[in-house]
Formats: structure tokens, C-alpha cells, sequence
């Protein structure tokens, strides 16, 4: 019984680890580019690193989203993972690979000072808005 109870809890952390709460699975067709870029952002405030991570033709998306992030000073290229994953299509019945890309941004020393600039200049801009109406 015990042997059972210690791969339960094997079992368990293994499922734990495989799960990431600072990581992005982009889709190529769901959302907005922006919509990622600000999530990252995001992500990137509550965890000081962001994991987006994309299969096929959605890997470009995740390119252009980490290099807007760095272009902007935000992030800094952690790692890089290219791989290919079988999977399986079910109008062939068939295991189909396809490309993979994972890219892990970290915070740069300035993220704060630069999400406050930002913050700052959306609340001016608001404030402009409202006076002009």
C-alpha cells in the first residue's frame, strides 16, 4: 500500500512541474498580436519571466512578441527551444510533425521604471480624452 501511495504522490508532482504559470501558448488565429504582447508584460510583472511558447505557423507570432518586448527595453532573451512534436491528425489518421519554438524572456533591470512611464502617460492621455469630450 505504501509503494502506491509514493507513485500517487510521484505522480502528482510530475503533473505540478509540467504546468507553468508564467508560460503563453500562442495560437495563431485567436488573438490580436497586442493581446500576447500585453500579457507577456503581465506575466512578466508577477513571475520576472514570461515562457511564450507556439507550434507551426503561430511561431512567427511569438517571435514578433518577443522582439517588440526587447525592441521596447521590457525583456531579455533567456532561452531559446526549437523542436518538432508529433501530432496526431485525425482527417489522416496519422501522426503529423510540426514545429515547435519556446522563447523565455526575463525582466530587464529597468521593466519597472518603464511599465510606470507607461502607466503614467496612459493616465495623461486619459485625462486629455475626457477634457476634450
Amino acid at each position: 500500500m505504501e509503494g502506491i501511495t509514493e507513485g500517487v504522490n510521484n505522480i502528482n508532482i510530475n503533473i505540478s512541474d509540467s504546468y507553468k504559470k508564467n508560460r503563453i501558448q500562442v495560437s495563431n488565429t485567436k488573438k490580436p498580436l497586442f493581446f500576447y504582447v500585453n500579457l507577456a508584460k503581465r506575466y512578466m510583472q508577477q513571475h520576472d519571466e514570461v515562457e511564450l511558447s507556439a507550434l507551426g505557423m503561430a511561431i512567427a507570432t511569438v517571435v514578433t512578441v518577443a522582439e517588440i518586448l526587447k525592441n521596447n527595453g521590457l525583456a531579455v532573451e533567456k532561452k531559446i527551444t526549437t523542436s518538432t512534436v508529433d501530432i496526431k491528425d485525425d482527417s489522416r489518421g496519422r501522426p503529423v510533425q510540426k514545429a515547435k519554438i519556446e522563447i523565455v524572456l526575463g525582466k530587464t533591470e529597468n521593466f519597472d521604471e518603464l511599465m510606470a512611464a507607461a502607466a503614467a502617460e496612459d493616465g495623461e492621455n486619459r485625462d486629455v480624452e475626457e477634457q476634450s469630450a
